[in-house]
């Protein structure tokens, strides 16, 4: 008995204090949910869930919770989608692989509000790079405003999301590639399989544990991304760019409603959660009927 307790022993300080970090500022900011909150953030009366219907009664609420949907999907996908054919170009042999993945990892190293702060010049509307490449190219005839509405902003704020989130992804995949044994590769060109059958049958198969890695940590990563939207757009025009995690801050440090923002917080943590759930339950389940 001694013996069997002793790991759980070893392991219960960091398991109380990681309880600790998470645990604690969850139980306040749902305490301030519930409650009717001063700009200062001094508890009032005890407000059930009035903040949470103040939230759903807001269109622009519902609005920035289906955005963020739909940018957690588009960045994501369009990430595991691009990084894939990248890491499988990057994990062949051929003269200047070192460059090339020096190449496509360097924006990992530049911090996501510099990449921001970029690509918020290049898509200026009048002096942007991006203008002047397309101008050149005689593929327009005027400059786009392409930060100036929403219908360009969000979808070019999708884009930059998949840009920098490729070296992360492609870093993940070339470690499970560099696990894969050649030898199922020669086993296979002897047996007459091509490339597309060797990736289907071998690659894909071998790769999936660490694209469900990718997905789920690109998943927590892009649903709480903040620096990109608010750098290049702030949530605007007129809260047509917002996702959760801006208009959370704008409820709480410009509109001085950290009630609502707690919410906003909550429902956050919930989805995610339930994600993650889903997630792991699906993961267990194949594991089993493997």
């Amino acid at each position: 008995m001694g013996r069997r307790a002793t790991p759980y022993f070893l392991i219960l300080p960091s398991f109380l204090m990681a309880a600790f970090i998470i645990l604690w500022p969850l139980y306040q900011i749902g305490q301030i949910s519930l409650h009717d909150v001063n700009r200062f953030g001094m508890l009032r009366e005890f407000s059930g869930l009035a903040n949470f219907q103040a939230l759903f009664a807001d269109p622009d609420f519902l609005a920035a919770l289906w955005r963020t949907l739909i940018w957690t999907l588009g960045v994501v996908l369009g990430t595991l989608i691009v990084s894939v054919p990248i890491a499988l170009i990057l994990n062949d042999d051929f003269y200047g692989r070192s460059i090339a993945r020096v190449i496509i990892m360097l924006p990992w190293a530049v911090s996501l509000a510099m990449m921001a702060i970029v690509w918020r010049w290049a898509l200026n509307g009048e002096s942007g790079m991006l203008n002047s490449g397309l101008r050149g190219l005689g593929l327009i005839h005027t400059n786009i405003e392409w930060l100036a509405q929403g219908s360009t902003a969000f979808p070019m704020q999708i884009l930059i999301g998949i840009l920098v989130s490729i070296p992360f992804t492609t870093t993940i995949f070339l470690g499970g590639l560099s696990s894969v044994p050649d030898e199922l590769y020669d086993a296979a060109a002897v047996e007459g399989a091509g490339r597309w059958q060797q990736f289907r049958h071998i690659t894909l198969p071998l790769l999936r544990p660490f694209i469900n890695i990718a997905l789920v940590l690109n998943v927590i990563y892009v649903f709480n991304s903040f620096p990109i939207i608010w750098v290049t757009t702030q949530g605007g025009p007129a809260n047509s760019t917002d996702i959760l995690v801006t208009y959370l801050y704008k409820l709480g440090f410009r509109i001085g409603k950290l009630g609502e923002a707690s919410a906003v917080s909550m429902i956050t943590f919930g989805l995610l959660l339930v994600f993650t759930i889903i997630y792991v339950r699906l993961a267990m389940r194949e594991e089993k009927d493997a």
